[in-house]
């Protein structure tokens, strides 16, 4: 494993725990439900980066706005119209609650994860 790729996996793996634990002991209204959804973004990104280590220049851009599109699959039940709302683990990955907040929230990460890669020297 070259080096980039330990630096990606070892952020994962620090991004991921910090969720984890968020969502095993915070049981607030900021951390949990604001904090939380502001980290998905860097977490899937850091996994992507894995695959990709040298990057692509789209990559945030497209993780922020998958996290955008599976919240707005929310708004229209996503879940049930797959026919997968009888599966606990469906309901938990493609969610079912719509918020706007939420919408805010992925965008903040990724714009935390766009000056995270600007300030990155290359």
């Amino acid at each position: 494993m070259n080096s980039l790729r330990r630096r990606y996996l070892l952020l994962f793996l620090l991004f991921l725990g910090v969720e984890v634990l968020i969502a095993l002991f915070v049981h607030d209204r900021f951390i949990r439900p604001y904090l939380g959804d502001v980290l998905v973004v860097p977490v899937v990104y850091l996994f992507l980066r894995l695959l990709f280590p040298t990057g692509l220049p789209w990559l945030s851009a497209a993780v922020t706005l998958f996290a955008m599109g599976v919240e707005l699959g929310q708004a229209f039940g996503l879940v049930e119209l797959l026919g997968l709302g009888h599966i606990p683990f469906f309901r938990i990955l493609l969610g079912t609650t719509f918020d706007w907040a939420d919408l805010l929230c992925y965008l903040a990460g990724g714009l935390l994860l766009r000056l995270g890669e600007a300030r990155r020297p290359s």
